[in-house]
């Protein structure tokens, strides 16, 4: 780590899109004390991706520095739903949603981040404030300040509905800065607004203004828009090492560079083509998420299946009951749905077109129904990575 503050500063935000204000960073740093550094996350959804990893590498670079990272569970303000990059209100979560998202993200969060230099703070533990503290924080920020924000100037532009929960909901993020006495907050590009508005509250109160940080958001698998479990294009810490790898291998080569410097913090290696960088990439993820070993294993998974053509090792067996009615006979689209969890409509349009396979053959799409004889005892796959050994009982 750089000793001086200007050099651990440029350090610090080497990779960031924004570090503002000028030279605050480096202010900050020679307070000689360890810094307090914020993120918030609200917990909309049970899962981290790869995407939401970019800043917590950049928080464990600070812990990494001796600094502390607070990371505030959003169960306050995930009652709102934030609005950055929304085009429309954002639905509500129930209260059990939200703690079981809540438990599920601390966990993952700590594959990056180190739990001896972490604070966990749950900003429903402030928030719940008294009228009088609701006024003050409301005088601290004018409405035509609020709606100057992008998001919110293009649904009004269209005629689109802001609540005024989602006008309220920046105000809330920025009180957590006050709250907790942040000396650094982090977020995405599209949080530039919510951090900003953050240094204003702070100076209501009193309180020294936060320098913030911007990263880049990482593209999703689709190499079009942002990662987002709303745009199915994510790819999960969590998931199976197989689909960790398979999914990693799915990018459009122009992803390489902006997920090789953002995920590993290094170029794409020169002397490796698009296939390979590809492959080199999807099992340096897979040992970080899932340990040392686990790539290389991944990878021999996917090339048993799909370059090979070999059915898995590991395949889970799953048992079907059918009914003395059905005169032994399985109807297909009901067996997809149990053993897979889809839909009986989405397991009818896999026949149709063609993306199930019985022992490694396409099934004909219009036949729904076949004897049980037929698929007990062999290996059923929906779609590239999923398999099932059926038993009929």
């Amino acid at each position: 780590m750089p000793a001086t503050p200007s050099d651990a500063a440029a350090w610090l935000s080497r990779n960031a899109v924004d570090s503002l204000p000028d030279g605050g960073l480096q202010a900050k740093l020679k307070l000689g004390r360890p810094l307090r550094v914020k993120l918030g996350i609200d917990p909309t959804a049970p899962d981290i991706h790869l995407g939401f990893t970019v800043v917590l590498q950049k928080l464990r670079e600070f812990q990494d520095a001796g600094h502390t990272v607070v990371l505030i569970i959003g169960d306050g303000t995930a009652r709102v739903g934030d609005p950055s990059g929304r085009s429309a209100t954002r639905p509500i979560l129930t209260e059990e949603e939200i703690q079981a998202n809540a438990s599920t993200f601390q966990q993952q969060a700590l594959k990056v981040l180190d739990p001896e230099r972490l604070e966990v703070r749950f900003n429903g533990d402030w928030l719940l404030m008294s009228m009088p503290e609701m006024f003050r924080l409301l005088a601290t920020t004018t409405v035509a300040h609020v709606i100057e924000r992008d998001d919110f100037a293009k649904r009004l532009a269209a005629g689109s509905p802001v609540s005024m929960l989602e006008l309220l909901y920046p105000l809330l993020q920025g009180y957590d800065s006050v709250a907790i006495k942040a000396d650094v907050e982090l977020g995405g590009t599209d949080q530039k607004f919510n951090l900003l508005l953050g240094r204003d509250i702070q100076r209501a109160y009193g309180q020294d203004e936060q320098v913030i940080l911007t990263m880049p958001l990482l593209t999703g698998t689709d190499g079009e828009r942002k990662m987002s479990k709303s745009f199915g294009n994510y790819i999960g810490v969590t998931e199976p090492p197989d689909e960790m790898y398979g999914k990693t291998l799915s990018i459009p080569d122009e992803s390489l560079e902006p997920w090789y410097e953002l995920l590993l913090g290094s170029a794409v290696p020169g002397e490796l083509g698009p296939r390979d960088a590809k492959r080199a990439l999807a099992r340096e993820l897979v040992d970080r998420f899932h340990g040392p070993g686990a790539g290389a294993a991944a990878e021999e998974a996917f090339d048993r299946v799909h370059v090979r053509h070999e059915t898995p090792e590991d395949v889970p067996e799953f048992s079907f009951a059918v009914a003395p009615a059905a005169d032994g006979m399985v109807h297909l689209p009901a067996l997809l749905a149990a053993a897979f969890g889809v839909s009986t409509s989405e397991a009818r349009r896999s026949l149709s077109q063609g993306g199930v396979k019985l022992d490694g053959k396409s099934l004909d799409g219009g036949a729904l129904d076949v004897e049980s004889a037929a698929v007990d005892g062999r290996v059923l796959q929906l779609g590239k990575r999923r398999f099932a050994r059926i038993s009929i009982i």
